[in-house]
């Protein structure tokens, strides 16, 4: 079963431009749901855990977040298993709300059940090489601009 047809969208004839609005929906509502437990999880991570420099509340909701996607693709790998629907609610709205490394965790999982150990071996070294470019990019720019 191919990725996208496990995360419910391009696989089933949905492109970007010809979503439903139900569809939408579905994935606001969920991203809504994930936004609020990552928020909720990671303040309370954060009271316990007042002491730690290790940034604990990020790493659990990355790692629960990945329990979490990897239980649902295990369930979306029976088929018909959910509707497109439940797909988009789940996959890429409560756990795209609670985390976005749960997805490059089932990506990278996929790629190596594929046997691409390189592609899965770029793709993550790309992400995190190209994530912290990128952030320290957008970073310098706001303070450059913000400094002038």
């Amino acid at each position: 079963m191919r990725w996208s047809t496990i995360a419910g969208c391009v696989g089933n004839g949905y492109a970007m431009d010809g979503i439903k609005m139900n569809s939408w929906i579905f994935v606001a509502l969920g991203g809504a749901i994930g936004s609020v437990a990552r928020f909720k999880l990671s303040g309370w991570v954060l009271e316990q855990a007042t002491d730690w420099r290790f940034p604990l509340g990020t790493f659990l909701v990355n790692v629960l977040g990945c329990l979490f996607i990897g239980g649902l693709a295990g369930l979306a790998m029976k088929e018909d298993f959910f509707t497109t629907e439940t797909r988009l609610f789940l996959f890429t709205g409560i756990t795209g709300g609670f985390t976005t490394f749960s997805a490059l965790g089932l990506e990278t999982f996929y790629l190596l059940r594929r046997g691409e150990l390189l592609v899965a071996g770029g793709y993550v070294s790309a992400s995190l090489i190209c994530g912290l470019l990128a952030l320290w990019l957008g970073y310098a720019l706001m303070s450059y601009s913000i400094g002038r």
